[in-house]
């Protein structure tokens, strides 16, 4: 087929940057992984709805009998340098370009992160027109041109001198469809679009330059949806002769139940493009509260006190990925510093305690690197790993064992409080209104008002997905509060809730703004939140867990007209 009849069947929505991607030839080459990858990725939906339907009904996920992918001495082709060096990944919404520039630029102290995960995922804004400034934004900044004028603050942004960390891409997940692009009038998978996108373009020039084209694979529940990635990668260069040559490895996102049990797996099925493992924490505990949702018995403590530390079946998650990294040569990559700076020097003294003692304990577990949300934080989350590491430190043989920790899902211990669910109802509406305001990501201070010192934190699609799910869970049981005043969990508790945390918000904004005009449309984006903040999480009580990004604006602007959920 020409180049013209695959973009005659490609249409797309008219935002600014497309029509400058959807070149006859790119639609070429996304219509053949359309036709070739599409049925497949279906047939995996279908297959983990059945799983997640099945755990639900009392059959969790399990092992999968031992195969050539759990025995042997097989090993990852050898992962390069870039992924094995020491230190931090700074992680943010690439298509947010100031954001995106400051992550590639030195900290305070005057380094650079080794590597930038430039997200489209968790922290983007789940739209077309995010997808396709992430595009010129990865692109431009390969070429060093990435420039940015904010002219609202009078700020400009451009890439500073010297070496720039290595780019790790992060799309959208494969569970995901892009309703503004279609073939034929079907929506475009977004995992396929996103990767596209990055390869077709980024990736080219990242191949020209002779660097690795690097990503991470989001969401995965199973070995077949690894194996659906390399035929991805596999189909991409056959059609794109720069990609024939070039470096191309993918991490997975442990990220979800049915993921740890298939780790070993996963980079099995991934083949040549594998490269190692990363511990996700925010997602893995929203992924456990939905596969145990309907389950009384697993209610959960406020998620606040469920530290990956203390929490020994969390903790040995995480060491069974490092056990199969190191077993099978692959990169442990460990979890996100989530604070963010603030004027007042004692709440960044406490932050930094409590990054450098996370990050110290990620470094003996065997991580070799882990994110944070801000550079400020940086050398202080990135120093624990190079410091181990030059050392001379090495993990002792039973760390490289899998087998030294199997995996087991328990009831973490800790109380069940008012306060806990009312800290997850003001995080969910404060985290939908950043969604209204195109954002992915946002510094949300869950204790606004509170004594303590508490940073405020960069939270992303992953924290609201479990808060909403912890509600949910509270709701569907009836939980009853362990300390504090004494309450039943029930709909009613939790509207009141969030209207209680609404207003609050809305008044400290308003003792804040002083134009009128802004507070306006802020408290029209709140109100807005507050009553998707509802339909998500009777959603969630029902056994829906959609998620968020499949949303478009058009849906969530009904869910705010129509009558409450509750």
């Amino acid at each position: 087929m020409s180049p013209t009849a695959s973009r005659a069947r490609v249409r797309f929505a008219s935002v600014e940057g497309a029509a400058a991607l959807f070149t006859p030839a790119f639609c070429d080459y996304l219509v053949a992984l359309h036709e070739r990858l599409t049925p497949r990725a279906n047939d995996l939906r279908a297959q983990r709805a059945a799983m997640l339907a099945q755990a639900l009904q009392g059959t969790p996920p399990a092992h999968a009998p031992r195969s050539a992918a759990t025995t042997g001495t097989w090993r990852v082709p050898p992962v390069p340098d870039d992924l094995r060096t020491p230190g931090i990944e700074i992680s943010g919404p690439c298509s947010i370009t100031s954001m995106f520039i400051n992550a590639l630029n030195p900290g305070p102290e005057g380094e650079r992160a080794a590597g930038d995960l430039d997200d489209d995922e968790d922290s983007g804004g789940h739209r077309l027109v995010d997808t396709v400034r992430a595009a010129h934004n990865r692109l431009a900044a390969v070429h060093r041109e990435l420039s940015f004028v904010d002219r609202e603050r009078n700020r400009s942004y451009k890439i500073a001198e010297g070496e720039l960390p290595f780019f790790m891409h992060r799309e959208r997940g494969m569970h995901l469809d892009e309703p503004d692009v279609t073939v034929d009038g079907a929506p475009v998978n977004a995992a396929l679009l996103g990767t596209a996108l990055t390869l077709f373009y980024a990736g080219r020039a990242q191949a020209e330059r002779g660097q690795g084209i690097y990503f991470y694979l989001p969401k995965l529940e199973a070995a077949a949806e690894a194996r659906w990635y390399r035929d991805l990668f596999d189909a991409s260069r056959e059609a794109l002769p720069f990609l024939r040559e070039a470096v191309i490895r993918a991490v997975v996102l442990v990220e979800s139940l049915p993921c740890v049990y298939a780790m070993e797996e996963m980079l099995w099925e991934l083949g040549p493009y594998a490269a190692g493992l990363n511990a996700a924490r925010w997602d893995l505990k929203a992924s456990i509260f939905e596969y145990v949702m309907a389950d009384p018995a697993s209610v959960w403590p406020d998620r606040f006190g469920v530290d990956i530390k203390t929490t020994p079946f969390l903790a040995d998650i995480f060491r069974r990925l490092v056990a199969i990294c190191l077993k099978r040569g692959a990169v442990p990559i460990g979890g996100m510093a989530t604070a963010l700076p603030s004027s007042d020097p004692e709440v960044n003294r406490v932050a930094g305690e409590a990054i450098r003692a996370d990050k110290e304990w990620e470094a003996r577990q065997g991580f070799i690197r882990a994110w944070v949300a801000h550079i400020f934080h940086m050398k202080t989350a990135a120093d624990p790993f190079k410091q181990l590491i030059a050392s001379g430190w090495a993990p002792t043989a039973a760390m490289a064992d899998p087998e030294s920790y199997p995996v087991r899902i328990e009831v973490p211990k800790g109380p069940v409080t008012l306060e806990g669910t009312r800290r997850n109802a003001r995080m969910v509406v404060e985290y939908l209104e950043g969604w209204l305001n195109g954002r992915g990501a946002k510094g949300i201070d869950s204790l606004a008002g509170k004594p303590g010192v508490h940073p405020a934190l960069m939270e992303d699609l992953a924290t609201g997905r479990m808060s909403v799910a912890q509600i949910a869970q509270r709701i569907r049981h009836r939980a009853k509060t362990t300390e504090g005043p004494e309450a039943v969990h029930d709909f009613t508790l939790v509207k009141r809730l969030i209207a209680e945390e609404t207003d609050d918000i809305l008044a400290r904004l308003r003792a804040a703004v002083k134009d009128d005009a802004p507070y306006r449309e802020a408290e029209t984006r709140y109100r807005k939140a507050q009553r998707i903040a509802l339909r998500w999480i009777k959603n969630y009580a029902d056994l829906d867990f959609r998620s968020l990004g499949s949303y478009t604006r058009a849906n969530l602007d009904r869910i705010a007209a129509a009558p409450d959920a509750f």
